[in-house]
């Protein structure tokens, strides 16, 4: 069984893969998600994360993701095995990022019905809103754990300052405080986690859950020019990896891959995994080839020097 780590001081311990689930109703349909996500939790793999805004960017899509996780825990009976984090606050329609008190608590009743459950464990602020104060937030989603809707609270997109006032608030207050932040980072793109954000992180005792991991699949190494994106759904997202950097960040995972005899993909989540502060990289599978692949990476350590390597190709 891969080994757990626990989420900034609450009880909740996980893999160091969390399964990204934005892909479900997008890249993925309904009958492949079922067979996915039985392989990841039949793998010893427990969280599951989504939001209310997965997949909307679809023409006639509707909160599919969140959908499809719920019949999914409905059909299979093991909301016990799973630990399911969503998050709030993306423009549903509202006009505009919304943490206020109001949305988050009709919102909140959204997600646990399109996801089957009466309890969520995770739920995270999606972006900040500055038009909301942290302590209205933090109050909404303290009435919501007293409820027992929600068991703990994380963040996504926040910057230290951020982190630093929320974290101020709710202890001053008595609040229940944000125990993740879930920021971009991986080998290319590295800045919204190192440094500040990473320091209060290790600091404070939270963890961090990384986004784009793979860097929208540029980092498994199977696209190797401009070319290679033609016809792909997020082809325009990885042309700006093209660079000097990027492809030094290549030439590294295939050198550090192939010295280890595994994928470029598994080294990329591994690097990610050995970061301070990092509980666990978020990754998508459409397949049960690919999930395989992160399953293995999360399993994957790699040596001090393998990671020089890493770090060295990837600075700006």
């Amino acid at each position: 069984m891969p080994t757990t780590r626990k989420l900034g001081r609450t009880d909740l311990e996980i893999q160091p893969l969390v399964f990204g689930a934005n892909v479900l109703g997008w890249t993925m349909d309904e009958a492949t998600s079922f067979r996915v996500l039985d392989a990841y939790v039949d793998g010893g793999f427990t969280a599951i994360d989504t939001a209310d805004s997965y997949s909307r960017w679809v023409p006639g899509n509707d909160s599919e993701s969140e959908k499809i996780i719920g019949r999914w825990l409905h059909a299979r009976g093991n909301r016990d095995r799973v630990l399911v984090l969503t998050k709030v606050g993306s423009d549903m329609g509202q006009g505009k990022r919304d943490l206020s008190s109001a949305w988050i608590e009709q919102a909140v009743e959204g997600s646990l019905r399109r996801l089957q459950t009466d309890y969520i464990d995770l739920y995270q602020s999606h972006w900040p809103d500055p038009t909301v104060s942290h302590e209205e937030t933090l109050r909404a989603y303290d009435r919501l754990i007293q409820a027992g809707k929600v068991r703990h609270i994380g963040c996504s997109n926040f910057d230290a300052a951020l982190l630093a006032q929320a974290q101020s608030v709710a202890e001053d207050l008595g609040l229940a405080r944000y125990e993740t932040v879930q920021n971009e980072l991986n080998l290319y793109s590295r800045s919204a986690y190192e440094g500040p954000v990473q320091d209060f992180v290790v600091k404070n005792g939270l963890s961090a859950l990384s986004y784009f991991s793979l860097a929208s699949g540029f980092l498994t190494g199977k696209y190797r020019s401009v070319a290679d994106l033609a016809g792909r759904p997020r082809g325009t997202w990885l042309e700006k990896y093209f660079d000097d950097r990027g492809l030094r960040i290549l030439a590294a995972l295939d050198e550090v891959a192939g010295a280890r005899g595994v994928q470029q993909a598994e080294v990329a989540i591994a690097w990610i995994n050995a970061q301070p502060g990092v509980a666990a990289a978020i990754a998508s599978a459409t397949s049960l080839e690919q999930l395989d692949v992160l399953m293995r990476a999360a399993r994957l350590r790699l040596t001090d020097a393998e990671l020089a390597r890493l770090n060295e190709a990837g600075r700006a």
